[in-house]
């Protein structure tokens, strides 16, 4: 439902046309979504089945089915809890500034993660991630790499359920690495192989750095970016309603002062005035006239407040400051895809071509925004800035979510794929295949857990530590696109969830509105995530190992 709300921010006070998150955003009635309900339901049913018919297929007849089934089981809960968590912080600013609403950023997600994940994803993954754990130090059976790698898996799911019913955004690779560790650890004290030099603790350092560089960078690029958009535009829009307002209120002015006056005129002034009206109305129709031709004062006057509501050209800076903005976040964008979303892809494109390719999409971006916001006059300025804004936050929104899929979700499901690897070869590779079938199966369980599970970090990210209208959102998803981008490729530290988290607070403190109290139990779950992890993941190895013997 849409509505009018009004925000604070540099001197001016401004009203922002935005949508409330109503039971149809992020809260919807059980009732008119239980075919929803049931639909998402039997897709993550089919999709486990279809992945357990798969996978026995897959393996040869001498592995081990229990151990494959609880593999399955975790593998597809993982994905289910990284929906609900990291895609859902995702589309929180889209869905709360009411660009999209919970179902449309069901849809968006369930195409672009899932396909980024299919199309970008990689063919192949490391089986020892990152470098964390050296695995080496430890005499390891292929079983024993299987149970550390389900244990991680059992580890990062598990705190990921807590942190989203929580409603708290945070890391699932930091959750992986956490569960891994804490795996390994145990295995290697356990059987007196391996201690803390297993540990690369420099990689945890780096990763511990990213808990305050992440939303550092992504804030102060948010901040920067929503600060140029709120004085381009914003207050500018400010100033041009103060003075429509102005100016509809001496309309109504004058209307009732030439009724008055009207009323004052005898039988005789009234007909001749009544015939100048006429005549007037004639002209004024026609549009193109100029002042002397009117006869009336009424239609003199009428036509000095509209003369005076042109010279206002309220759209201006919509038309003017929109499309190079929109066209920046083109740029952007295609970088990322290009540098980062498309970097498991076969693509040779020279620095020159991708140059090029940019420079192509910009321009066809500033033009085809331009018209968008010129065809936008005729509606009020309000509401011209919250569809053009819409348009181009759920393009940024898009983008990173492809982004997205064909990078951390895929590597998410590495160790998911480096238990099928196992399995099927009873050897631990270097590197292990990603089945299509896999990241099939893990895209259902993904949008599946966005839908049931994903509202409470979505109301976080998108209400909760600010108010979200598209101009900020697409402000939040921008910078937070493009320091993603940077820090990918100069190889520094840095969680996207963090990023976004500090590019949300970030135009939080442009409009003064940023919520430090809700922020302290993110930033403490941002701390505990790997200790926590890595704690499920060392009793969950126990008790596997106490099952299936080792």
């Amino acid at each position: 439902m849409a509505n009018q709300h009004t925000t604070e921010g540099s001197g001016s006070t401004r009203t922002v046309e935005t949508l409330q998150l109503s039971d149809e955003t992020v809260q919807p009635h059980i009732g008119s979504d239980k075919w929803w309900h049931i639909a998402f339901g039997g897709m993550l049913l089919v999709a486990v089945i279809y992945f357990g018919v798969w996978s026995v297929q897959h393996v040869p007849s001498s592995a081990n089915y229990f151990v494959l089934a609880v593999t399955v089981i975790f593998g597809l809960f993982m994905a289910f809890n990284i929906g609900g968590n990291d895609v859902a912080n995702s589309f929180g600013t889209s869905v709360g500034a009411g660009t999209l609403s919970m179902k449309q950023a069901l849809i968006v997600a369930a195409v672009f993660e899932v396909g980024g994940a299919l199309l970008a994803g990689g063919s192949v993954t490391k089986t020892v991630r990152s470098g964390i754990v050296d695995l080496d130090k430890i005499d390891l059976a292929p079983m024993d790499f299987v149970y550390i790698m389900i244990a991680a898996l059992m580890g990062a799911a598990i705190w990921l359920l807590v942190a989203t019913k929580k409603g708290w955004p945070v890391s699932t690779t930091h959750s992986i690495v956490g569960g891994i560790v804490g795996a390994a650890l145990c295995l290697g004290f356990t059987t007196h192989t391996g201690g803390w030099a297993m540990v690369q603790w420099a990689e945890i350092g780096r990763i511990a750095s990213s808990w305050v560089i992440s939303p550092l960078l992504g804030g102060l690029a948010a901040y920067l970016l929503f600060n140029v958009i709120k004085r381009t535009v914003l207050q500018y829009n400010d100033h041009a309603n103060a003075g429509m307002e102005r100016i509809r209120r001496a309309r109504l002015d004058h209307a009732s002062r030439h009724k008055d006056l009207f009323r004052g005129l005898s039988d005789v002034q009234q007909i001749a005035y009544n015939n100048e009206m006429a005549r007037d109305a004639v002209t004024y129709s026609r549009g193109d006239f100029t002042r002397e031709e009117l006869e009336s004062d009424y239609y003199r006057e009428l036509y000095d407040l509209d003369q005076e509501a042109n010279r206002l050209n309220v759209h201006k800076a919509l038309v003017y400051w929109a499309p190079p903005l929109a066209a920046f976040g083109a740029v952007v964008i295609t970088a990322m895809l290009l540098f980062k979303g498309l970097s498991n892809l076969d693509i040779h494109v020279s620095t020159v071509g991708s140059l090029l390719i940019m420079a192509m999409i910009a321009v066809l971006v500033w033009s085809s925004v331009y018209m968008v916001a010129k065809a936008l006059r005729k509606e009020s300025v309000d509401r011209s800035t919250f569809i053009l804004f819409s348009w181009m936050q759920v393009f940024t929104a898009s983008a990173f979510a492809f982004s997205h899929g064909s990078n951390d979700i895929a590597n998410a499901v590495g160790p998911f794929a480096a238990i099928l690897d196992v399995l099927s070869t009873n050897q631990i590779n270097s590197e292990a295949a990603v089945p299509t079938a896999l990241l099939f199966a893990c895209g259902i369980a993904l949008v599946a857990g966005l839908w049931f599970i994903g509202r409470n970090v979505i109301t976080t990210v998108g209400s909760g530590l600010t108010n979200i209208h598209p101009a900020s959102g697409f402000a939040a998803e921008l910078a937070a696109a493009a320091v993603v981008m940077s820090a990918s490729l100069l190889g520094l530290p840095v969680s996207s969830t963090h990023i976004l988290i500090g590019a949300v607070l970030g135009v939080g403190i442009v409009n003064r509105e940023a919520n430090w109290g809700l922020m302290k139990p993110i930033a403490m779950a941002w701390i505990i995530t790997i200790p926590v992890a890595a704690g499920i993941g060392a009793a969950g190895l126990l008790v596997l190992r106490a099952i299936f013997g080792g």
